[in-house]
């Protein structure tokens, strides 16, 4: 009976496959899982019964070698290039991540290199605001496709931002997310039987978070289905909190469903140590045993945090200052009257209850009238209806105290609304010097739904501006609508120049595109807001300076004017954290929106003064900072990624071209060059349209008959920026694709490229660059781990002359003596059949040499990753003690419990050691491929 083994190669029913894994029966019978090699059957799945099926083992010592009588040996470099480009890096070095259309700065580098150098990738990346973490992330995403992990990919995000993200990954990293919104998700359903899982329709996906918590349905589906890698944006909102428990079981769900996670999150802990451990053990559930006390041991490695004074001397000027002024207005004769009946009001809900956590209604309802009188007016019809429901005006004085309030509220037409009569002041102002100008867009954010739909009217009247010009985003819309919006208003052809948006607007979204003016119509009680919504404009990229806007209101009355001079301390406070220590959040100590409004909330109940509030700020307790374990350890030890330039025989136009126009002399592929930048117009044949329509987002395929790719990355970057500019009845997706190694043509062209030689075969060329009695063999040589991944992947040649053995050369050295990537390298056809025998004669030394460099290959990893890999055991065994000596502090009194606890956490932990042994654990099973022979011939 054959030996199998993974990584082995395989030709069965005429098809060549690859053995992954070896099942053993009582029998002794043999089932094989295989993946499909040739291109009829690449990337298939099977499983084959040895006792059933006629196998051949490939030999490579029994390679045909097939002289190659094409001009220049144009068809060998094809069939070379195309092999040597699907070679897979296996160090953690990154080899393309940086060749991305991009500017990339050394930092954005980092998270990709620091993954690279854990078994399995997955990484929390928590840049501050700003910095690019969809780019970082898109890095990471490249390496990992580089190396074979990233056929199928799920990412999770907010719906507002599924668009933008997808845009970022397919013009950036020509990444292919198919949008999974409600529209795409309910076209896929009507074409499927009803049991079938949606997400094997696509391999590549981007889905909203809230679309997968909303359909029980999709649980089942997701516990079937299984990615290389997944994403999960704004991962703050699945850590394990109070609110938002659905994404949270989703999350948990999604972590055991892919080898590789990255998550991404500008404010990625709340000051819970349990709320941030729960971030950590969805990426490594091994990390921390105890969530409520943990090290910076524990969680190296999991995270990565920088702000904006920690890159700042990498980014070239790329971060622009940001101009920050607070715009005071006093209230007007109606708003003092307002403020006075507020101010005397007594609640009686209020008497017996505990002040903080927003709990007095009078707090609140403090809120929405700095906000708008609309706001405001909301919130007492709000309240005025359960109490109506429940009392009579005689039963609470709280009924005529609220209908009084309003009443009041309800005489402040817009012209007594004095922040809203400063907001035109100002967009009318010369010296703000706002243009409406197509690249001169305004964000005006706000906290309350009624202030946002108050401010949409009246400003289509008051600027003179049109319904399409002045629009809202908001939460309560579809995420097709919200999408839209954010597209719109990064496009010259829209006629948007203002966007009010409320708070779902502050988290992500890219806005800076034609704006850099951000006006806080209303303050939030919380910095962690500030950031976020500051962030939308005052990001990388932006190119103009950003111009961050507080409108402010000046009252006589005493508690009025309190109140607001603690909001502006707030804000100024923010603006001089930003500039010393880059995180405004440690301000108040703590680490999540609804603390941070507490600490206010707190502050105004309690009346205390400016000076009390000004000296809590930065002196509070702080609570838990995950990041504090980790900061200077990183800030000293932060190596600067390596960045490896891999050579094949072309660059990737000229590989294109040169593939095509050989191609054309059998099948029509009609291609151009263009005219003014380098690039190539390929005109789309039905086969190739089937290929790329199998992969790309509708949205991504040409509309016309031809393919545009250009491998200038600066053009490419332009025409990003020129997609927006489209006009409306065009698409906003860039008409020229950026082509580098990662683009998915590739796939179809190497397919192609690699059957100019059939299976078994390898070209055999006799240039005269050589003496006639050497010969040079090239070699592919991989050596799987236990689940036939790759460990080893090389390159090399073999030199022989005078039929014996002499060394070993590099790619480059090879290249270097032959000349084989001279355009013009003659081909005389000077090959006899006698050169054919004796080149095939030295297979088998061939062979025989490859294995024994290979073994060296072989040696020199066990050498390497053994110590790493008994180290990472080692710590496995440290941790599953700790493990279960926290669940028996939980459980001393309760056998039953204690031992269920204990095995679920033998079974984690065997997994996981399973996981490790089987993917670092090399197999001495090579598999030797001889790519090319090349032999000397007289000149």
């Amino acid at each position: 009976m054959a030996e199998y083994a993974p990584g082995m190669r395989i030709e069965l029913r005429d098809e060549e496959w690859m053995v992954q894994k070896i099942e053993i029966n009582n029998l002794g019978n043999k089932a094989l899982h295989c993946v499909g090699i040739s291109p009829l059957i690449k990337d298939k799945e099977a499983i084959f019964l040895t006792d059933l099926e006629e196998i051949k083992v490939i030999d490579p010592s029994e390679t045909k070698l097939v002289p190659d009588t094409s001009e220049f040996f144009n068809r060998t470099k094809l069939y070379l290039e195309s092999q040597w480009r699907q070679k897979i890096p296996t160090d953690n070095k990154l080899h393309i991540g940086d060749e991305a259309a991009m500017d990339p700065m050394p930092y954005q580098l980092e998270p990709a290199q620091q993954a690279l150098k854990h078994p399995r990738q997955r990484i929390l990346i928590a840049d501050a605001v700003g910095l690019g973490k969809t780019l970082e992330a898109g890095i990471l995403m490249s390496e990992l496709i580089a190396r074979g992990k990233g056929k199928r990919i799920l990412v999770v995000t907010a719906k507002s931002m599924m668009t933008q993200f997808q845009k970022e990954m397919w013009n950036r990293f020509t990444i292919p997310l198919v949008r999974l919104d409600s529209n795409r998700i309910h076209k896929i359903r009507s074409q499927l039987p009803s049991n079938f899982n949606p997400f094997f329709y696509y391999d590549k996906t981007i889905v909203s978070i809230d679309t997968l918590k909303r359909d029980i349905e999709y649980r089942t589906h997701l516990e079937n289905a299984y990615w290389d890698i997944i994403v999960i944006d704004e991962a703050q909102n699945v850590a394990e909190r109070g609110e938002h428990q659905q994404r949270n079981r989703l999350a948990k769900l999604l972590a055991d469903r892919s080898d590789t996670m990255i998550m991404l999150s500008a404010t990625p802990h709340d000051g819970r140590a349990r709320s941030f451990a729960s971030l950590m053990n969805m990426l490594d559930p091994t990390a921390i045993a105890n969530p409520d006390d943990y090290t910076k041991d524990d969680i190296k490695g999991l995270c990565i945090r920088r702000f904006k004074q920690d890159v700042k001397n990498q980014v070239n000027g790329t971060f622009l200052e940001r101009n920050f002024e607070l715009e005071k207005c006093h209230a007007s004769m109606l708003e003092e009257a307002a403020y006075d009946v507020f101010s005397d009001m007594k609640f009686q809900m209020d008497e017996n209850k505990k002040t903080g956590a927003g709990q007095l209604f009078k707090t609140s309802l403090e809120k929405s009238l700095f906000s708008s009188p609309a706001a405001c007016i909301k919130s007492i019809n709000e309240r005025l209806n359960k109490l109506k429901k429940k009392y009579t005006s005689e039963q609470i004085k709280d009924i005529d105290l609220l209908e009084k309030l309003k009443a009041s509220l309800e005489m402040i037409s817009p012209k007594d609304f004095s922040r809203y009569q400063k907001l035109l002041s100002l967009l009318n102002d010369s010296n703000y010097g706002w243009t409406k100008a197509t690249d001169d867009r305004v964000v005006i954010f706000t906290e309350r739904i009624e202030t946002m739909k108050f401010l949409v009217e009246n400003l289509r009247k008051d600027l003179g501006l049109s319904k399409d010009a002045v629009q809202e985003i908001s939460g309560g819309m579809s995420d097709t609508e919200q999408q839209k919006i954010v597209e719109d208003f990064g496009r010259e052809e829209s006629p948007i120049r203002v966007l009010v948006a409320s708070d779902v607007a502050s988290e992500g979204l890219n806005l800076h595109y034609l704006s850099h003016r951000m006006i806080h119509f209303d303050i939030p009680w919380s910095l962690m807001v500030f950031q976020q919504r500051n962030g939308r404009i005052d990001r990388y990229g932006q190119k103009q300076r950003p111009d961050i806007r507080y409108l402010m209101i000046e009252s006589d009355n005493k508690k009025i004017h309190g109140d607001m001079r603690i909001l502006e301390i707030l804000v100024t406070k923010e603006e001089q954290a930003l500039k010393n220590i880059g995180d405004p959040a440690m301000l108040l100590g703590k680490f999540n929106i609804e603390d941070e409004e507490l600490v206010v909330t707190e502050t105004i109940e309690n009346g205390s003064d400016e000076n009390a509030f000004e000296s809590l700020l930065g002196s509070t307790e702080e609570e838990f900072n995950p990041f504090d374990l980790l900061m200077k350890q990183a800030q000293d030890t932060t190596e600067r990624p390596e960045v490896i330039k891999d050579e094949t025989l072309f660059k990737d136009i000229k590989y294109l071209e040169k593939a095509f126009r050989f191609i054309n002399k059998k099948e029509e592929h009609p291609l151009n060059r263009m005219e003014n930048h380098s690039g190539l117009e390929l005109k789309i044949t039905p086969d190739m349209r089937r290929r790329l329509a199998a992969i790309l987002p509708e949205e991504v395929m040409p509309q016309g008959d031809y393919l545009n790719l250009s491998d200038d990355k600066q053009f490419c970057m332009e025409e990003m920026m020129r997609s927006m500019q489209n006009s409306l009845s065009e698409t906003a997706w860039p008409r020229t694709q950026y082509l580098w190694k990662q683009h998915p043509i590739f796939n179809w062209v190497n397919d192609k490229a690699g059957l100019l030689f059939g299976r078994g075969e390898a070209p055999l060329l006799g240039i005269n660059t050589l003496n006639s009695n050497e010969v040079i063999f090239i070699i592919a040589g991989t050596i799987p781990n236990r689940k036939s991944t790759p460990l080893v992947d090389e390159w090399f040649a073999l030199e022989f002359v005078d039929s014996s053995f002499t060394k070993k050369l590099s790619m480059n050295d090879m290249i270097q003596k032959t000349g084989i990537r001279q355009d013009e390298l003659p081909n005389t056809n000077s090959l006899s059949e006698e050169d054919v025998k004796s080149a095939t004669s030295l297979l088998p030394k061939a062979i025989e040499e490859a294995q024994k460099i290979l073994n060296g290959y072989f040696e020199e990893y066990n050498n390497r990753m053994n110590p790493m890999i008994d180290e990472e055991l080692d710590k496995l065994t440290e941790l599953q003690k700790r493990h279960k000596d926290y669940q028996r502090t939980l459980f001393s009194n309760d056998e039953r419990f204690k031992s269920e606890a204990e095995r679920k956490i033998d079974a984690l932990f065997n997994n996981f050691t399973n996981w490790v042994t089987d993917s670092l654990t090399i197999q001495n099973n090579p598999y030797i491929r001889v790519i090319a022979v090349i032999k000397g011939v007289a000149k």
